[in-house]
């Protein structure tokens, strides 16, 4: 069955090679969202761009770059993985809102408002207090609704992310991130989110970060098929897809960047610790791209039809990128 299906990752990071291309077409991935950057300036979203377009040239029997929606229907027709570029930050567009629509013209197709701090445009989950989305962030939400950018608000804090689903007129995503009522943690989402989220045409991928699960590295695959279970009552099958935060074969260094960017000297630990400020040990059932069979086979077995599967592991993605990356007329 699993080979059957177009299969979308919403969120990876990783040290992308050939080996890791290969490991996602074992795995049947039709595409995965790429973080193009986390704190990266124009400029330096440029480098990064760039970067992408010799992965293309040197690994064109692999990956592809998706430039719409119909790149991903063909990279299944072709048996090559899509690449969608994605921000995890609102970083590349600075203080200015006409990158909105260069950055969309560059295959820039999704950007998140924050990354766990205050930004010009929202305030992320990791701040004491929750200012909403601010006067630039509503008007950057109504640029990328007309150029065809999707918004996330994965590492937004909950007055930002509701004040974004309502003012966005077209749905948003949370890319990567669970519901609280599962794991408790500050990157997670309250059910008033989720619930908004799904009654907005909105989409949550679930995460498969450690440090995002009920017993961190040791959660079992039982538990997160009940966790997709409850939050398809929760939000409705239309509106949850995977975005498991993969980061393979990063070094610290790439860790202690997405923590610290350039805004503090200090160490910030983010989801870890002093005592424990490593990338955690990866789930026994999810060690890498390979094994998105076992997340349809643990779905399978907890009794999701095959239709709803097929949902879960793409099709809503796919449903909500169809509409969500077409310019305005």
């Amino acid at each position: 069955m699993h080979n059957d299906l177009i299969v979308i990752d919403g969120l990876q990071y990783s040290n992308w090679n050939r080996a890791i291309f290969q490991q996602l077409k074992e795995g049947g991935v039709t595409m995965v969202h790429v973080t193009v950057v986390y704190h990266e300036q124009i400029r330096e979203t440029l480098l990064r761009i760039g970067e992408w377009n010799r992965q293309f040239e040197l690994h064109h029997d692999l990956i592809m770059p998706v430039k719409s929606t119909a790149d991903i229907r063909l990279a299944k027709k072709l048996g090559k993985v899509g690449i969608m570029f994605g921000a995890q930050n609102c970083s590349p567009i600075e203080d200015d809102i006409g990158m909105v629509e260069i950055m969309r013209e560059l295959n820039l197709m999704i950007m998140q408002l924050t990354y766990n701090n205050q930004s010009l445009l929202a305030c992320g989950c990791y701040e004491a207090e929750d200012s909403g989305v601010t006067r630039f962030g509503k008007q950057v939400i109504k640029e990328m609704n007309r150029v065809g950018m999707v918004v996330d608000m994965s590492h937004s804090a909950e007055r930002s992310t509701l004040e974004a689903i309502e003012i966005s007129e077209r749905p948003i995503v949370i890319s990567h991130a669970n519901p609280n009522s599962f794991h408790q943690a500050k990157r997670n989402k309250s059910d008033t989110v989720l619930k908004a989220l799904g009654e907005s045409g909105g989409l949550l991928g679930f995460s498969l970060y450690p440090f995002h699960l009920k017993n961190g590295p040791d959660c079992s695959l039982d538990d997160f098929c009940d966790m997709v279970a409850d939050t398809a009552d929760l939000m409705g099958i239309d509106h949850i897809g995977i975005g498991t935060d993969l980061c393979q074969e990063q070094p610290l260094s790439v860790l202690e960047w997405m923590r610290n960017g350039r805004w503090s000297k200090e160490m910030d630990y983010g989801e870890g610790s002093k005592a424990n400020a490593d990338w955690p040990r990866p789930l026994s059932w999810f060690r890498d791209s390979r094994d998105f069979p076992n997340i349809t086979q643990g779905l399978q077995n907890r009794g999701f039809r095959t239709e709803d599967i097929a949902k879960v592991m793409g099709m809503n993605w796919l449903n909500l990128l169809d509409e969500g990356l077409k310019p305005q007329v």
